[in-house]
């Protein structure tokens, strides 16, 4: 599969398309069209519900699309929340409710990872997926007023200031994070084509 010059992000999120522009920089990416359903995140892993996206993206667009997922695994909870991560704690859940929930059920200390795929599908049916990881392990209290989500508890492997996420900058929080890894991965393939 060759590189597309443009590419609709299975999302109308305004932010999640600024961030992918600067991560894929030089590919045109777009936000899914208004009125386009996407379909429910069934699928078991990352993996599948990334591409029931990106596909929907495409057979409602015709072009070429890429549909993350992504979320945080806790060693002590099994992999859990995983791909619930977004609904760990309701079905409409707040961060704030999501954040609480794990920190009530993993011990501080334990050992975390942010995981984020995402699937490249072509119109012609050609898919690929990019995964992105970053390992760390849960801060004794929340700490930092930057990113979301789980980020104020999460302090990265590879930051050895001991800040969590919510503490670094947004530069380098794209250096060390799931989502810029797996987006670095998918930037050279579409160098590549």
């Amino acid at each position: 599969m060759t590189g597309p010059e443009r590419l609709v992000l299975a999302t109308r999120n305004a932010h999640k398309v600024r961030e992918f522009a600067v991560l894929l920089d030089g590919t045109r990416v777009e936000a899914l069209p208004d009125g386009v359903e996407m379909p429910e995140e069934t699928g078991a892993t990352f993996a599948d519900n990334a591409l029931l996206k990106a596909r929907a993206a495409v057979a409602a667009t015709g072009a070429a699309a890429i549909a993350d997922d992504s979320g945080i695994a806790a060693a002590a909870l099994g992999g859990r929340p995983g791909v619930r991560s977004a609904r760990y704690a309701g079905e409409d859940a707040t961060d704030e409710q999501n954040l609480a929930k794990l920190v009530a059920e993993a011990p501080a200390g334990s050992a975390l990872a942010y995981v984020c795929v995402i699937a490249l599908v072509d119109p012609a049916g050609g898919e690929r997926l990019f995964e992105g990881r970053c390992g760390g392990t849960m801060s004794a209290e929340r700490r930092g007023d930057g990113g979301f989500g789980y980020d104020p508890i999460f302090v990265p492997d590879d930051d050895d200031t001991g800040r969590t996420m919510a503490e670094l900058s947004v530069a380098e929080k794209d250096a060390i994070s799931h989502r810029g890894r797996a987006a670095r991965a998918l930037l050279a393939h579409l160098s590549a084509g």
